[in-house]
């Protein structure tokens, strides 16, 4: 796309400014199971296992950002980290700097109509699509900005006291918080940590390669300004969750969902641009796993329109009743759109790609060292037994039936189940919430599409929001 034809699409577009961060839904059920599926971490110096995983947490998130740990990453090392620099800025108004996982063509043709003009204002491709965004990354925001604080120091940002309810998370399960800072020598409010607890990697680790380049507005900067500014300072901001993983993965999934073509090319995006993170030097591969965890869970739950995500008071978007109609809406526009960018079938664009995700086996390499980051079992009776998606997280299968509706949830559950990465790491203690950190989704999607595809047409029918999938879920 030629920057004369780039400029001519984005005047037609409504540049609006970008909002603020989103407001936290009403701290109820949603929040609640959330922050207890994440709190194991806390609870980790209790058992022979939690030491050895935070040990193993500390060492390979230094080995894997000084680059003395070699992963099969998608680009050379050098260039990975370049591109670990442009993934420190969020588009969170149109999901921007992850379009490229549409492939070449798509992506140039997403970022033709939503993009960012500055680091305040951005365009949309449309009103449908950008509801979708803004909802779905309001409400995992919110809950990823819990945890940090909870886990931080047990309060609500910092400085509020956590309510009695969460407070109480922790303290069933024998947890601490400032689990990282404890552990690594960087107690919350001591030299060289944060007040808040839960010190990053740039201040634990004994030293961090500086990254030296371009960001993702094509200014001159470095890691170190992202990590403690002034373009973005984490001195103070508690390290888990991962809030940027859990927006990755929040992007990678809807624009999965709404440009299904893509849908394994997207996910291996939204790895790519938690494990930045980590060579950025700004969050623990614990972190990252924690993220992702999050944003799954909380996307299955929308898609399964429980009603404790939907109708959610959030910042800057309209409250959605229903996020699987709000999906097809957004879905629809997003075709039309990309398709006359493109003048073709959705299927030819998209498998028109000459960036970095290309290559299937690379994608699948790649994906495959981000699933644990080979950290070891905490929950030994987990680790060798495979979990019943359908039965311990029904909801999981929407993650695959709204984007190939041909899927019943049964079956999307099973493929699940049977593409479910190892158990027994330190979130899969048996609940709900961590079967979720044994999702794979990119092994997930490729074998929908095959099954999909072998279905004779008689049975394709959509009924992943049908009153029946849904009576059991909500």
């Amino acid at each position: 796309m030629s920057g004369k034809t780039f400029w001519v699409i984005a005047t037609l577009c409504a540049i609006v400014p970008l909002q603020a961060g989103a407001q936290s839904p009403n701290h109820g059920e949603a929040l609640a199971n959330v922050l207890k599926g994440l709190a194991p971490v806390s609870a980790l110096s209790n058992t022979t296992e939690g030491k050895v995983a935070l040990t193993a947490n500390y060492k390979v998130t230094g080995g894997i950002q000084t680059g003395t740990i070699q992963q099969p990453t998608l680009l050379p090392f050098p260039q990975q980290q370049q591109q670990a620099l442009q993934d420190a800025f969020i588009t969170g108004g149109n999901f921007a700097d992850l379009a490229d996982g549409l492939g070449t063509t798509l992506g140039d043709g997403y970022i033709a109509r939503a993009h960012y003009v500055d680091q305040s204002h951005y365009t949309k491709l449309s009103q449908a699509v950008t509801d979708v965004i803004a909802y779905a990354n309001g409400i995992t925001a919110s809950h990823s900005n819990a945890g940090k604080y909870l886990f931080g120091n047990a309060t609500t940002d910092g400085k509020t006291p956590a309510s009695a309810e969460e407070a109480a998370i922790l303290k069933d399960i024998h947890g601490e918080t400032d689990i990282f800072g404890k552990s690594y020598g960087f107690p919350a409010g001591g030299p060289g940590a944060g007040a808040f607890g839960n010190a990053r990697p740039f201040q634990t680790e004994p030293g961090t390669v500086t990254i030296v380049g371009r960001d993702y507005l094509n200014l001159l900067s470095d890691n170190g300004q992202y990590n403690r500014g002034p373009k973005m300072n984490l001195v103070n901001s508690p390290s888990y969750p991962s809030g940027h993983t859990t927006y990755a993965y929040t992007g990678a999934v809807v624009l999965a969902l709404l440009v299904p073509e893509r849908y394994q090319q997207m996910i291996a995006r939204g790895a790519e641009y938690g494990n930045d993170r980590i060579l950025m030097g700004a969050h623990y591969a614990m972190d990252v796993l924690g993220g992702r965890t999050l944003a799954l869970y909380d996307l299955a739950h929308l898609l399964a329109n429980d009603p404790s995500y939907t109708d959610q008071p959030v910042k800057g978007a309209p409250r959605i009743k229903d996020f699987q109609a709000a999906i097809k809406a957004a879905r629809a526009d997003m075709t039309t759109a990309l398709q006359a960018a493109c003048a073709k079938t959705m299927q030819e664009c998209a498998r028109e790609d000459t960036g970095r995700l290309n290559n299937p086996a690379a994608n699948e390499a790649f994906y495959a060292v981000t699933q644990t980051y080979s950290l070891p079992v905490v929950f030994p009776q987990q680790a060798n037994a495979q979990e019943d998606v359908g039965k311990v997280a029904h909801e999981a299968g929407y993650l695959l039936t709204i984007a190939f509706p041909s899927l019943t949830l049964d079956q999307a559950n099973q493929i699940l189940t049977e593409t479910e990465g190892p158990g027994g790491g330190f979130l899969d203690n048996g609940s709900s919430f961590g079967v979720y950190s044994r999702l794979n989704l990119y092994a997930a999607a490729g074998k929908a599409v095959a099954l999909a595809s072998a279905l004779p047409s008689s049975a394709k029918r959509d009924t992943s929001s049908s009153p029946e999938a849904n009576a059991s879920h909500n």
